[in-house]
Protein backbone atom coordinates (compact mmCIF):
# COMPACT_ATOMS: atom_id res chain seq x y z
CA UNK A 1 0.00 0.00 0.00
CA UNK A 2 1.20 3.84 -1.21
CA UNK A 3 2.25 5.87 1.62
CA UNK A 4 2.33 9.77 1.79
CA UNK A 5 4.98 11.01 1.44
CA UNK A 6 6.26 13.58 3.69
CA UNK A 7 6.39 17.37 3.98
CA UNK A 8 9.82 19.19 4.06
CA UNK A 9 8.83 20.48 7.48
CA UNK A 10 8.16 17.02 8.61
CA UNK A 11 11.35 15.69 7.35
CA UNK A 12 13.21 19.03 9.10
CA UNK A 13 11.74 17.91 12.30
CA UNK A 14 12.62 14.61 12.51
CA UNK A 15 16.17 15.12 11.30
CA UNK A 16 16.50 17.88 14.33
CA UNK A 17 14.60 15.75 16.85
CA UNK A 18 16.80 14.46 19.62
CA UNK A 19 17.01 10.92 20.99
CA UNK A 20 13.99 9.47 22.22
CA UNK A 21 15.54 9.61 26.00
CA UNK A 22 16.41 13.22 25.35
CA UNK A 23 12.67 13.99 23.56
CA UNK A 24 11.08 12.87 26.99
CA UNK A 25 13.14 14.37 30.22
CA UNK A 26 14.24 17.67 29.02
CA UNK A 27 15.72 17.95 32.68
CA UNK A 28 19.47 17.76 33.52
CA UNK A 29 21.97 19.53 35.41
CA UNK A 30 20.17 18.86 38.77
CA UNK A 31 16.71 17.91 36.94
CA UNK A 32 15.91 13.84 36.85
CA UNK A 33 18.04 13.26 33.90
CA UNK A 34 21.90 12.78 33.57
CA UNK A 35 23.08 15.81 31.79
CA UNK A 36 25.95 14.88 28.89
CA UNK A 37 29.13 17.32 28.72
CA UNK A 38 31.82 17.98 27.05
CA UNK A 39 35.56 20.07 28.24
CA UNK A 40 35.84 21.36 24.90
CA UNK A 41 35.38 25.00 25.63
CA UNK A 42 34.12 28.15 23.08
CA UNK A 43 37.03 28.83 21.48
CA UNK A 44 36.89 26.43 18.90
CA UNK A 45 34.07 26.95 16.68
CA UNK A 46 34.41 23.60 14.68
CA UNK A 47 34.02 22.03 18.08
CA UNK A 48 31.03 23.88 19.37
CA UNK A 49 29.26 22.68 16.25
CA UNK A 50 30.26 19.33 16.30
CA UNK A 51 28.83 19.12 20.41
CA UNK A 52 25.89 20.52 19.00
CA UNK A 53 25.34 18.28 15.86
CA UNK A 54 26.34 15.17 18.52
CA UNK A 55 23.65 16.08 21.41
CA UNK A 56 25.60 17.65 23.93
CA UNK A 57 24.48 20.99 24.83
CA UNK A 58 26.20 21.48 28.07
CA UNK A 59 30.12 22.34 28.73
CA UNK A 60 32.37 22.19 31.66
CA UNK A 61 34.25 25.41 31.68
CA UNK A 62 37.33 26.66 33.31
CA UNK A 63 38.12 29.88 35.27
CA UNK A 64 41.69 30.24 37.01
CA UNK A 65 42.97 31.85 33.56
CA UNK A 66 40.61 34.38 32.92
CA UNK A 67 40.47 35.64 37.03
CA UNK A 68 43.74 35.85 36.84
CA UNK A 69 45.37 39.33 37.43
CA UNK A 70 42.06 40.53 38.24
CA UNK A 71 40.56 42.22 41.96
CA UNK A 72 37.89 40.04 43.54
CA UNK A 73 35.52 42.87 42.74
CA UNK A 74 35.49 41.70 39.01
CA UNK A 75 35.61 38.04 39.26
CA UNK A 76 31.62 38.27 38.78
CA UNK A 77 31.28 40.46 35.93
CA UNK A 78 34.62 38.06 34.20
CA UNK A 79 32.03 35.12 35.07
CA UNK A 80 29.15 36.58 33.88
CA UNK A 81 30.98 37.60 30.25
CA UNK A 82 32.36 33.57 30.13
CA UNK A 83 28.57 32.47 31.02
CA UNK A 84 27.27 34.18 28.53
CA UNK A 85 29.64 33.25 26.09
CA UNK A 86 29.00 30.18 26.41
CA UNK A 87 25.39 30.36 25.91
CA UNK A 88 25.92 32.38 22.70
CA UNK A 89 27.70 29.34 21.52
CA UNK A 90 24.47 27.25 22.47
CA UNK A 91 25.92 25.66 25.15
CA UNK A 92 24.73 25.57 29.05
CA UNK A 93 28.31 25.83 32.04
CA UNK A 94 27.12 22.36 33.85
CA UNK A 95 30.34 23.25 36.20
CA UNK A 96 33.47 23.89 36.60
CA UNK A 97 36.81 21.88 36.52
CA UNK A 98 39.48 21.96 38.27
CA UNK A 99 39.70 24.78 40.95
CA UNK A 100 38.33 28.24 39.73
CA UNK A 101 41.63 29.70 40.76
CA UNK A 102 45.54 29.12 41.20
CA UNK A 103 45.59 26.30 44.10
CA UNK A 104 49.24 25.12 43.89
CA UNK A 105 50.12 26.51 47.35
CA UNK A 106 46.57 25.69 49.34
CA UNK A 107 48.02 22.01 48.28
CA UNK A 108 51.12 22.21 48.74
CA UNK A 109 50.68 24.01 52.21
CA UNK A 110 53.26 26.99 51.03
CA UNK A 111 53.82 30.76 52.27
CA UNK A 112 50.73 32.58 50.28
CA UNK A 113 48.17 29.92 50.33
CA UNK A 114 46.26 32.48 52.32
CA UNK A 115 45.80 34.80 49.52
CA UNK A 116 44.96 31.98 47.26
CA UNK A 117 42.07 31.23 49.51
CA UNK A 118 41.44 34.75 49.36
CA UNK A 119 41.10 34.49 46.03
CA UNK A 120 39.07 30.89 45.71
CA UNK A 121 36.46 32.28 48.54
CA UNK A 122 35.81 35.14 46.26
CA UNK A 123 35.46 32.89 42.91
CA UNK A 124 32.84 31.02 44.89
CA UNK A 125 30.94 33.90 45.39
CA UNK A 126 31.04 34.75 41.54
CA UNK A 127 30.53 31.79 40.48
CA UNK A 128 26.76 31.44 42.55
CA UNK A 129 26.01 34.89 41.67
CA UNK A 130 25.76 33.58 38.49
CA UNK A 131 24.11 30.74 39.04
CA UNK A 132 27.17 28.04 38.36
CA UNK A 133 26.31 25.73 41.08
CA UNK A 134 29.17 22.85 40.55
CA UNK A 135 32.81 23.11 40.89
CA UNK A 136 35.13 19.80 40.34
CA UNK A 137 38.56 20.06 42.11
CA UNK A 138 41.42 17.72 43.46
CA UNK A 139 43.76 17.80 46.09
CA UNK A 140 47.12 16.30 44.03
CA UNK A 141 50.11 18.38 45.06
CA UNK A 142 53.12 19.88 42.65
CA UNK A 143 52.02 16.90 40.38
CA UNK A 144 48.06 16.55 38.42
CA UNK A 145 47.03 13.81 36.78
CA UNK A 146 50.05 11.67 35.68
CA UNK A 147 50.82 9.11 33.40
CA UNK A 148 54.46 7.81 32.11
CA UNK A 149 53.59 7.94 28.16
CA UNK A 150 51.54 9.85 26.30
CA UNK A 151 51.40 8.41 23.60
CA UNK A 152 51.02 4.20 23.72
CA UNK A 153 49.50 2.24 20.57
CA UNK A 154 45.52 1.31 20.91
CA UNK A 155 43.11 -0.23 19.08
CA UNK A 156 44.20 -0.65 15.33
CA UNK A 157 47.18 2.21 16.19
CA UNK A 158 45.07 4.48 18.24
CA UNK A 159 47.23 6.73 20.64
CA UNK A 160 46.34 6.29 23.86
CA UNK A 161 48.20 6.84 27.41
CA UNK A 162 49.32 4.42 30.22
CA UNK A 163 51.45 4.43 33.30
CA UNK A 164 53.92 2.18 34.96
CA UNK A 165 55.07 2.78 38.56
CA UNK A 166 58.69 2.19 38.04
CA UNK A 167 58.71 4.21 34.62
CA UNK A 168 57.78 7.01 37.26
CA UNK A 169 59.96 6.17 40.08
CA UNK A 170 63.31 6.43 38.43
CA UNK A 171 62.06 9.86 37.77
CA UNK A 172 63.08 10.57 41.52
CA UNK A 173 61.96 13.30 43.44
CA UNK A 174 60.50 16.42 42.62
CA UNK A 175 61.84 20.04 43.43
CA UNK A 176 59.15 19.92 46.28
CA UNK A 177 61.55 16.70 47.91
CA UNK A 178 59.04 14.58 50.43
CA UNK A 179 55.75 15.73 51.30
CA UNK A 180 54.84 13.20 54.00
CA UNK A 181 51.02 11.87 54.24
CA UNK A 182 50.32 13.87 57.30
CA UNK A 183 51.26 17.11 55.81
CA UNK A 184 48.99 16.44 52.92
CA UNK A 185 46.09 15.90 55.17
CA UNK A 186 46.98 19.00 57.25
CA UNK A 187 46.82 20.99 53.95
CA UNK A 188 43.70 19.50 53.02
CA UNK A 189 41.86 20.24 56.73
CA UNK A 190 42.93 24.07 56.40
CA UNK A 191 41.68 24.42 52.66
CA UNK A 192 38.35 22.14 53.41
CA UNK A 193 37.67 24.32 56.76
CA UNK A 194 38.59 27.86 54.99
CA UNK A 195 36.86 27.47 51.75
CA UNK A 196 33.77 24.92 52.12
CA UNK A 197 31.78 28.04 54.10
CA UNK A 198 31.97 29.81 51.69
CA UNK A 199 30.93 26.90 48.72
CA UNK A 200 27.85 26.51 51.11
CA UNK A 201 27.31 30.20 51.03
CA UNK A 202 27.28 30.68 47.38
CA UNK A 203 25.48 27.25 46.64
CA UNK A 204 28.64 25.71 45.11
CA UNK A 205 28.97 22.02 45.40
CA UNK A 206 32.76 21.43 45.63
CA UNK A 207 32.86 17.36 43.86
CA UNK A 208 36.38 16.21 44.90
CA UNK A 209 38.20 13.92 41.74
CA UNK A 210 40.37 11.27 43.12
CA UNK A 211 44.41 11.10 43.25
CA UNK A 212 45.07 9.63 39.67
CA UNK A 213 46.80 7.35 39.65
CA UNK A 214 45.61 6.15 43.21
CA UNK A 215 49.18 5.32 44.57
CA UNK A 216 50.07 5.93 48.25
CA UNK A 217 53.50 8.25 46.88
CA UNK A 218 54.62 9.70 43.53
CA UNK A 219 58.24 11.23 43.24
CA UNK A 220 57.97 11.80 46.78
CA UNK A 221 54.97 13.61 47.11
CA UNK A 222 51.62 11.61 49.30
CA UNK A 223 48.67 10.97 47.31
CA UNK A 224 45.85 10.76 50.30
CA UNK A 225 42.74 10.92 48.20
CA UNK A 226 43.51 6.75 46.58
CA UNK A 227 40.48 5.21 48.38
CA UNK A 228 36.70 5.55 49.35
CA UNK A 229 37.83 5.57 53.05
CA UNK A 230 39.93 8.82 52.21
CA UNK A 231 36.45 10.51 51.07
CA UNK A 232 34.98 9.31 53.63
CA UNK A 233 37.20 10.89 55.94
CA UNK A 234 37.10 13.92 54.07
CA UNK A 235 33.28 14.36 54.58
CA UNK A 236 33.86 13.68 57.85
CA UNK A 237 36.82 16.83 58.28
CA UNK A 238 33.87 19.12 57.50
CA UNK A 239 30.52 17.33 56.88
CA UNK A 240 28.45 19.12 54.56
CA UNK A 241 25.80 18.75 51.83
CA UNK A 242 28.11 20.87 49.35
CA UNK A 243 30.96 18.55 50.03
CA UNK A 244 31.20 15.42 47.88
CA UNK A 245 33.14 13.52 44.78
CA UNK A 246 33.77 13.32 41.81
CA UNK A 247 33.00 9.95 40.94
CA UNK A 248 35.66 9.38 38.29
CA UNK A 249 35.36 6.11 37.15
CA UNK A 250 38.62 4.32 36.10
CA UNK A 251 39.98 5.98 39.04
CA UNK A 252 37.82 4.26 41.58
CA UNK A 253 38.36 1.12 39.50
CA UNK A 254 41.99 1.25 39.85
CA UNK A 255 41.72 1.29 43.65
CA UNK A 256 39.86 -1.48 43.57
CA UNK A 257 36.90 -0.28 44.71
CA UNK A 258 33.45 -1.81 43.79
CA UNK A 259 31.74 0.56 41.86
CA UNK A 260 28.11 -0.49 41.85
CA UNK A 261 28.33 -0.52 45.58
CA UNK A 262 30.10 2.81 45.55
CA UNK A 263 27.70 4.50 43.09
CA UNK A 264 24.69 3.47 45.69
CA UNK A 265 25.85 4.06 48.85
CA UNK A 266 27.06 7.90 47.91
CA UNK A 267 23.86 8.33 45.41
CA UNK A 268 21.74 7.55 48.32
CA UNK A 269 23.40 10.49 50.07
CA UNK A 270 23.73 12.62 47.56
CA UNK A 271 27.40 12.83 47.53
CA UNK A 272 27.79 12.47 43.74
CA UNK A 273 27.85 15.72 42.34
CA UNK A 274 29.68 14.90 38.61
CA UNK A 275 30.93 11.57 37.23
CA UNK A 276 34.06 11.50 34.28
CA UNK A 277 33.41 8.18 32.14
CA UNK A 278 37.02 6.93 31.11
CA UNK A 279 37.80 3.13 31.03
CA UNK A 280 40.90 1.27 32.13
CA UNK A 281 42.79 -2.05 31.92
CA UNK A 282 45.45 -2.58 34.54
CA UNK A 283 46.25 -2.02 38.28
CA UNK A 284 47.27 1.07 39.91
CA UNK A 285 50.54 0.35 38.83
CA UNK A 286 50.36 -0.19 35.55
CA UNK A 287 47.86 0.27 33.17
CA UNK A 288 46.47 1.79 30.30
CA UNK A 289 43.64 3.94 29.42
CA UNK A 290 41.19 2.64 26.58
CA UNK A 291 38.04 3.34 24.67
CA UNK A 292 35.23 2.93 26.63
CA UNK A 293 33.86 -0.13 25.40
CA UNK A 294 37.25 -2.38 26.09
CA UNK A 295 38.46 -1.55 29.51
CA UNK A 296 37.61 -3.29 32.78
CA UNK A 297 34.62 -1.55 33.76
CA UNK A 298 31.18 -2.22 33.26
CA UNK A 299 29.43 1.00 31.87
CA UNK A 300 25.33 -0.13 32.14
CA UNK A 301 25.95 -1.99 35.83
CA UNK A 302 27.42 2.08 36.65
CA UNK A 303 25.43 4.34 35.27
CA UNK A 304 22.46 2.35 36.40
CA UNK A 305 23.43 2.18 39.74
CA UNK A 306 24.41 6.05 39.65
CA UNK A 307 20.99 6.71 38.44
CA UNK A 308 18.57 4.48 40.75
CA UNK A 309 20.27 6.15 43.25
CA UNK A 310 19.74 9.79 42.99
CA UNK A 311 22.56 10.70 40.61
CA UNK A 312 20.98 13.32 38.12
CA UNK A 313 24.19 15.17 37.32
CA UNK A 314 26.83 16.01 34.85
CA UNK A 315 28.54 13.19 33.31
CA UNK A 316 31.25 13.72 30.31
CA UNK A 317 33.71 11.56 29.33
CA UNK A 318 37.23 11.87 30.40
CA UNK A 319 40.41 10.94 28.63
CA UNK A 320 40.03 9.17 25.10
CA UNK A 321 42.40 7.51 22.50
CA UNK A 322 43.69 9.66 19.34
CA UNK A 323 42.11 8.46 16.23
CA UNK A 324 43.51 8.17 12.44
CA UNK A 325 43.46 11.57 11.01
CA UNK A 326 44.14 13.53 14.06
CA UNK A 327 47.39 15.36 14.97
CA UNK A 328 48.79 17.84 17.12
CA UNK A 329 46.33 17.25 19.63
CA UNK A 330 46.42 16.84 23.42
CA UNK A 331 46.77 13.65 24.76
CA UNK A 332 43.33 12.34 26.11
CA UNK A 333 41.66 14.90 24.30
CA UNK A 334 41.33 14.62 20.55
CA UNK A 335 37.71 14.98 18.68
CA UNK A 336 36.81 11.85 17.29
CA UNK A 337 37.68 9.97 20.44
CA UNK A 338 35.09 12.10 22.09
CA UNK A 339 32.60 11.63 19.65
CA UNK A 340 32.93 7.90 19.76
CA UNK A 341 32.80 7.96 23.72
CA UNK A 342 29.38 10.82 23.98
CA UNK A 343 27.96 7.86 21.17
CA UNK A 344 28.86 4.98 23.44
CA UNK A 345 27.83 6.71 26.62
CA UNK A 346 24.27 7.31 25.43
CA UNK A 347 24.11 3.62 23.35
CA UNK A 348 24.57 2.53 27.33
CA UNK A 349 21.91 4.86 28.70
CA UNK A 350 19.40 3.99 25.98
CA UNK A 351 19.74 0.87 26.51
CA UNK A 352 19.09 1.13 30.01
CA UNK A 353 16.21 3.61 29.83
CA UNK A 354 18.19 5.87 31.54
CA UNK A 355 17.11 9.47 30.87
CA UNK A 356 19.76 11.93 29.75
CA UNK A 357 19.98 15.73 27.91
Amino acid sequence: MATAAATPSALAALASRNSPRKADHDQGASGTAITLSLIWGIRDPHRVKLSEQIGVTHGIAGTDMILRNLRHDQYADAIGKLKANYEAAGLKIAGIESHPVDADKIKLGLPGRDDQIANYKAALEALGKNGIDLVCYDFMAGIDWYRSNLHTSSRCDSSTMDFDIATAEALGPTQWGQISAEKMWSNMEYCLKAVMPAAEKAGVKMALHPDDPPIPNLRGISRIIINANAYRRVMKILPSPFNGVTFEMSVFHLMGENLPALARAWGRENKIFFAHCRNVRGTREHFAETFQDNGDIDFGEVFQALYDNGFHGPIRPDHDPIMDGETHVEPGYGVTGKIFAIGYIKGVLESRHIPYV
